[in-house]
């Protein structure tokens, strides 16, 4: 038996809304996408619908998986297992539970496997995992990215411990993906539970959801009987669980081409040569004034000048922001995701301060916490994977110096990324675009090429904290930023720095769209430069360039 294309789309004259109540003319529900027009509710779908929905036209091509519907307990609840099959075939016209497909969205391949609730509720059994798996060896054949759309109540009780092993067998599916090369991205749609949540729905490169899908190892039911208290109405939703870092993002349906789009292109274009550019970066520091580093410490911290998103704005081209460091945070002071730069797909990491009050509150006026770093890290390592290209953004007073933040792990979070960096075998380029503060900003700067704009500043410790503890006099700030050498011309003398770009006349806040040009020439020339090298020759010069840092900087690393 082999998979079917199953029934089309629901043709009823009025559609009721599971969640509001509201009548919905059935034309009008499926023009919507079958999300209701009142209260926004995204009404299930089978696999079919969801495919169509998702690819180009007439870009579905079913994978021919075998389907062995075998009863291997003999199991009788209510009903023989056997008959449950039948009857679940006859009522969706599908196989089992996943449909398979080869794919193009916006043009770009990919290989799918989609669940549909209405067979079984979506559960994993046997002939599931199978298909999951196959299909995740077509995409490894085709070096394809493999999409799983999920829709699960959890494991198949029928098939007992046979069914368990499914989470293990897709699983280990996805691994052979990790170490190909090869991105995998997960829809979470409403519900997703149980074996599913806890294997191949939440393991891929990439978590995106449906507005307020359910997703959680054990059911609510569960959880409110163990511990005996009722829980709020927001507990398993997507949106919580993007909030505690788990989802990147949270999409509306008329969105989900879009995104997924973006997504399959990066991917397929990973590895473009782009595009070189004349830049003026300055690498000799007499090019530079000798300035007031008091002066520069002020300039470097002042609020009109452009932050991390405003230059993916600017400088980069269709930024994709991915959230959550998969472990339990989602830190605003780290913003990160991919974008296009002169022809070629790169990951781009910034610590994000802002422009008001408001917005630095909001992002703790840029100090990242240990999910930040995180966050920074889960990213690199997918760059590394798809062989994308790293550019950071650095603009930060410090990591986050809370009580908090330490019981989390700060200083781990922080040595972890210094040793991934240094590790990368793709090109990475840091850029200072303000405040350089001490190990919160080399938390993202370990790069093959360090620039930093004129005005920025790149230190060991703040000039301020740095006269308390050793002037005993925080009013001594002038004289630590003076002795610190935290101005480009000095950073540049030391070799801490390989380049300098130069900033619009009043700074790059006077003029932010010549300043983000100039970002932008001076990355797509490092990257070309860079391109040429690979991944044991970036390590090593990575290696090189910091290790000549020092006065007893040893001969084998100059």
């Amino acid at each position: 038996m082999t998979q079917t294309t199953g029934h089309p789309v629901d043709a009823a004259e009025w559609v009721l809304c599971e969640h509001c109540a509201t009548p919905v003319y059935g034309k009008r529900w499926a023009e919507n996408l079958r999300v209701c027009a009142e209260c926004g509710r995204h009404g299930r779908l089978t696999a079919w619908q969801r495919l169509h929905q998702l690819a180009d036209p007439e870009r579905v091509e079913p994978l021919d998986l075998p389907v062995v519907a075998g009863d291997p307990l003999e199991f009788v609840d209510t009903r023989p297992y056997p008959e449950r099959l039948a009857a679940a075939r006859r009522r969706t016209g599908l196989a089992e539970a996943v449909v398979c497909a080869r794919i193009h969205v916006h043009g770009s391949p990919a290989i799918a496997a989609v669940m549909d609730f209405d067979f079984l509720g979506g559960s994993l059994g046997s002939d599931v995992g199978e298909m999951i798996a196959r299909a995740a060896e077509q995409a490894l054949a085709e070096r394809v990215p493999l999409l799983l759309v999920t829709a699960s109540g959890g494991a198949r009780m029928q098939e007992g411990a046979l069914s368990l092993m499914q989470m293990a067998k897709t699983s280990a599916a996805l691994a052979r993906l990790d170490r190909a090369g090869v991105l995998t991205i997960s829809l979470i749609t409403d519900p997703t539970f149980g074996g599913v949540a806890a294997s191949f729905a939440t393991s891929t490169d990439v978590v995106l959801a449906e507005p307020a899908a359910r997703l959680g190892f054990a059911g609510r039911r569960v959880v409110e009987q163990t511990i005996r208290q009722q829980l709020p109405p927001e507990f398993q939703t997507v949106e919580l669980l993007a909030e505690q870092g788990f989802v990147d993002l949270v999409v509306p349906r008329d969105r989900l081409r879009h995104e997924l789009g973006k997504l399959l292109r990066v991917a397929a274009a990973a590895g473009t040569a782009g595009e070189s550019a004349d830049a003026a970066v300055l690498r000799d520091p007499e090019q530079l004034p000798e300035t007031d580093p008091w002066q520069q410490v002020r300039d470097a911290r002042d609020l009109d000048r452009p932050t991390a998103l405003d230059y993916f704005a600017l400088a980069f081209e269709d930024f994709q922001e991915l959230r959550g460091d998969r472990v339990g945070g989602q830190c605003p002071a780290v913003v990160a995701g991919t974008a296009w730069l002169g022809g070629r797909p790169v990951v781009v990491i910034g610590q994000q301060k802002g422009h008001t009050p408001a917005e630095l509150t909001a992002r703790n006026f840029g100090m990242p916490t240990p999910a930040g770093y995180r966050k920074a890290a889960r990213l690199m390592r997918l760059a590394d994977k798809l062989g994308l290209p790293v550019v950071t953004l650095v603009d930060t007073p410090g990591a986050y110096p809370g009580a908090e933040a330490e019981e989390q792990g700060q200083a781990f979070a922080i040595a972890e990324n210094l040793k991934l960096m240094a590790g990368l075998r793709v090109p990475v380029v840091a850029v200072v675009i303000g405040e350089g503060g001490s190990g919160g900003a080399l938390g993202i700067a370990v790069a093959n090429q360090v620039l930093m704009f004129s005005s920025a500043t790149y230190s060991v410790i703040s000039p301020e904290g740095c006269a308390a503890i050793l002037w005993k006099d925080p009013a001594a700030a002038p004289k630590a930023a003076a002795a610190l050498g935290i101005t480009a011309r000095d950073l540049l003398r030391l070799g801490v720095v390989d380049g300098v770009i130069p900033e619009p006349a009043g700074g790059t806040g006077a003029d932010p769209v010549l300043a983000a040009a100039r970002l932008r020439d001076a990355l797509r020339a490092e990257l070309a430069d860079l391109a040429e090298r690979d991944g044991a020759e970036l390590v090593d010069q990575r290696y090189r360039r910091f290790g000549r840092l020092g006065p007893l900087a040893s001969n084998d690393v100059r």
